[in-house]
């Protein structure tokens, strides 16, 4: 277990790094889960020990909504001043990635019949 968690961190790690030194808008840990979900491919999957500790942490995973609901708490003034834009930011980009969703599944659907592979 510990081999994977720190198999993780270096990952993460190594995102940050790459976003910081290339100044990327991207986030480190999306980097840095682009770095290894190319070296899963390469290596044909992850091992049972990192499989066994993502799913620990996946199973925990309500415990990264602590920081979110307390800076619910602690910006409630703010957000109620600026609810609009707020609420116009996550219906707009709510819709803008279900038409993108979609769009995309219509283009995978439409070349997987093309290539006569068809429905499963």
């Amino acid at each position: 277990m510990l081999a994977a968690l720190t198999t993780l961190l270096v990952f993460q790690l190594l995102g940050e790094v790459i976003a910081r030194a290339l100044a990327w808008p991207v986030p480190g840990p999306v980097i840095g889960m682009a770095l290894m979900f190319a070296m899963l491919v390469m290596r044909g999957g992850p091992g049972e020990d990192l499989r066994h500790t993502s799913t620990t942490l996946l199973q925990h995973l309500s415990l990264l909504f602590v920081p979110a609901g307390t800076g619910i708490v602690l910006y409630g003034d703010r957000l109620a001043a600026e609810w609009q834009p707020l609420l116009i930011t996550v219906v707009g980009s709510t819709a803008i990635t279900i038409v993108v969703t979609a769009w995309v599944l219509q283009r995978l659907l439409r070349r997987r019949t093309q290539t006569g592979q068809g429905p499963t």
